[in-house]
């Protein structure tokens, strides 16, 4: 993929990532609130999230051990001691004046993500830690002139993932996130909607000149809800930061917002310092120890992780590519898997990357909403396999089970698409399509191959469709010598 730092090569490239996944767990992470998004703002609150006078949280332990499965899949160290802390600052959609977080005692540490690189070389991105902390509310901006502020969605537990800034392209960004995304999903800890809010990512870049030791200053790029839109403010960026360089200009560190239908970055903010924030232990949290017992057992009951599935899939068969896809969507992965189990005809793979795949990009359907089931599926390659269809009534079946859910095998019965395979009735059309033909006969004796796909057609057509082609193109050959 070029990438615009393709035309400075006297400048590198530096990224860093901070990942706000927000937690599927069943309550709020300090009180007993439903942890699920509700259309009508504000109905999904009570005293502790919404920061009353004299209430007191209490920590959800399950946001604790989906920390803990988040920090064993990315290779971090467990720290059993934790503490939280408050951070202190003023925005309309945060009701306490500050966010309960942990700053000084983060639950994992010194982590990493394989990723692959654009030339297919393998490279870890390094975590320096990955927190706990509570999400704020939503601030609602109804005109120039007007703004809500939705509370329904302050206390929803995050996990924050900060890496190190080892990413040096767009490509290993993207490929970054990507990989994280797939992590979080797999774990079952989070749903990881971007349109929602489930995975946010706020990009730390900054350039400097190759040999430079010190780092370029950092300009944060926030709230960016898809991979393709992350990808373009950093290219944006890049080339901004460079340019006002190139120019005798300084880059200040603040926070950008991206305008996807302008394709620009403009300031949000200045970036405040650690110390604007006036950091301290909460008082009203118990720190919270994390013994051996309970990490063995979070261990013992880790699911299968993308990176492993990939290789199992590579075992049993699949291309580096067919496995690549698969692995990308969880629900596409657990799909092949129910149809593999069904049949092991290669077929399975090629329906699904071609046929299902399409229909549910084209429709926006996610697969286990797909009413093609993984078992419907196979029994419709079954009837092509079996010759009671052929490819042409197979695409019909396809779409029609698409629409309707209905067995296969009724939609063939009903339709009347059963294939004709008997060779004397097929012999009988095909000598009919000869005699009228006698000048396309003599162009395909004379050699020209491509009038066999020209009988065929008409056999097709004749039969409506409902003809073997390979049988068809065996008696043409039979009939015309």
């Amino acid at each position: 993929m070029a990438s615009v730092l393709d035309n400075y090569p006297d400048y590198e490239l530096m990224i860093g990532i901070e990942v706000h996944v927000q937690l599927t767990t069943k309550t709020k992470i300090f009180c007993a609130c439903r942890n699920e998004i509700s259309k009508e703002p504000n109905t999904n609150i009570c005293p502790v999230c919404t920061g009353q006078p004299g209430v007191l949280p209490v920590f959800n332990e399950q946001v604790r051990d989906y920390a803990v499965r988040a920090g064993i899949a990315t290779h971090c160290t467990i720290n059993q001691h934790n503490e939280f802390d408050r951070k202190h600052y003023f925005y309309p959609d945060l009701p306490k004046g500050y966010q309960i977080t942990q700053q000084y005692h983060p639950i994992c540490v010194e982590g990493y993500i394989p990723i692959t690189r654009e030339d297919g070389s393998a490279k870890n991105i390094r975590l320096t830690r990955i927190h706990m902390e509570e999400d704020a509310g939503k601030n609602v901006h109804a005109s120039d002139y007007e703004s809500f502020v939705d509370l329904n969605r302050a206390g929803t537990p995050l996990l924050e993932m900060v890496s190190y800034p080892d990413i040096s392209s767009t490509h290993e960004a993207r490929t970054y996130l990507k990989t994280l995304h797939n992590i979080v999903t797999y774990l079952d800890i989070s749903s990881g909607n971007m349109e929602e809010g489930a995975f946010r990512a706020d990009t730390n870049i900054s350039v400097r000149k190759k040999g430079v030791k010190e780092y370029g200053t950092k300009v944060e790029l926030k709230n960016i809800n898809s991979f393709k839109f992350i990808s373009d403010a950093i290219e944006h960026e890049i080339e901004r930061q460079i340019e006002t360089l190139e120019a005798g200009g300084t880059i200040r560190q603040e926070t950008r917002l991206w305008d996807s239908k302008e394709k620009k970055t403009y300031v949000m903010r200045t970036k405040e310092e650690a110390a604007d924030y006036r950091y301290f232990t909460d008082p009203d949290l118990p720190p919270v120890d994390i013994d051996d017992a309970t990490i063995a057992r979070i261990q013992a009951a880790m699911p299968e992780l993308p990176d492993a599935k990939r290789s199992r899939f590579m075992g049993e068969g699949l291309t580096a590519y067919e496995a690549d896809i698969l692995v990308g969507d969880r629900q596409l992965a657990a799909y092949y898997e129910k149809a593999r189990a069904l049949s092991s005809s290669k077929q399975v793979i090629n329906w699904i990357l071609r046929d299902v795949l399409s229909y549910l990009n084209e429709k926006s359907i996610a697969p286990a909403d797909f009413k093609v089931t993984p078992d419907k599926l196979v029994a419709l390659i079954n009837l092509l396999e079996d010759g009671v269809i052929n490819n042409h009534a197979a695409k019909t079946v396809f779409e029609e089970v698409a629409q309707t859910g209905q067995d296969p095998l009724v939609i063939v019965k009903t339709k009347g698409l059963e294939q004709i395979g008997s060779s004397e009735e097929l012999e009988k059309i095909v000598k009919e399509i000869i005699d009228k033909h006698p000048q396309e006969v003599a162009e395909l004796k004379a050699g020209k191959d491509r009038m066999m796909g020209f009988f065929v057609g008409q056999a097709m057509k004749a039969t409506q469709g409902k003809g073997n082609p390979k049988l068809l193109t065996e008696l043409v050959k039979k009939l015309i010598g």
